[in-house]
């Protein structure tokens, strides 16, 4: 299973279905210990609601999850959620749906589909952002380079310029496009260039579009 999206901030959605009222509630999250803080907050406001299931994936190469539906049938409620974000490639993202029984049993079926789509509707609403591999890296060369390396960097984050005995640059870019990147350097500096990765990190970029 491949996450590469998480959420941008926390989002709410309520229906009814059958008299039963469903709040869904999604929160970026970065660890276990923020997702079951926010939980007990749930669990604290909807005190009086008759079940509050949820799911939570967080991490990106080793990842953690978790689901409980709370008292309501197995495999009803908890795993639905979990399903609705594995769908769309979520990860460090908090799902909380609250129900109030409304007096009607909505059977196994309807309770899944209760539950999905309570989960789906909130993402709709959502902002939802994808998770790309970024690296730091670090580039020193003479200065009769520095003008055609320097147009080569033109589409990265330079985050750093430093001009003393040569001339060294820091940018920031997606790993994915480290590998041409180097090989060009190398080429338009006839090998005069010494690059360094510095860090890689996983950080949200552009904004994409649910899957329902």
């Amino acid at each position: 299973m491949i996450l590469i999206n998480t959420i941008q901030k926390p989002v709410s959605f309520e229906q009814i279905i059958n008299k039963s009222r469903f709040i869904a509630y999604l929160y970026p999250v970065d660890n276990v210990e923020e997702a079951m803080a926010i939980l007990g907050q749930i669990r604290k406001k909807h005190y009086d609601a008759n079940h509050n299931c949820y799911s939570y994936i967080i991490g990106i190469d080793n990842l953690t999850a978790k689901s409980s539906d709370d008292g309501e049938p197995s495999q009803t409620a908890g795993v639905v959620i979990f399903e609705v974000l594995k769908k769309n490639n979520l990860t460090n993202v908090l799902a909380i749906v609250t129900r109030y029984f409304g007096g009607i049993k909505l059977g196994a079926g309807g309770l899944i589909r209760a539950y999905g789509s309570s989960v789906s509707e909130a993402l709709k609403i959502a902002e939802i952002l994808k998770i790309e591999k970024l690296l730091t890296a670090e580039i020193i060369t003479d200065y009769s380079y520095i003008n055609i390396i320097q147009r080569l960097l033109e589409n990265y984050e330079i985050i750093e310029r430093n001009f003393a005995v040569k001339a060294l640059l820091k940018i920031r870019m997606p790993e994915a496009e480290f590998k041409n990147l180097k090989e060009a350097l190398i080429e338009v500096s006839k090998g005069n260039v010494e690059i360094t990765v510095l860090k890689t990190e996983m950080a949200p970029t552009s904004e994409i579009e649910t899957k329902n």
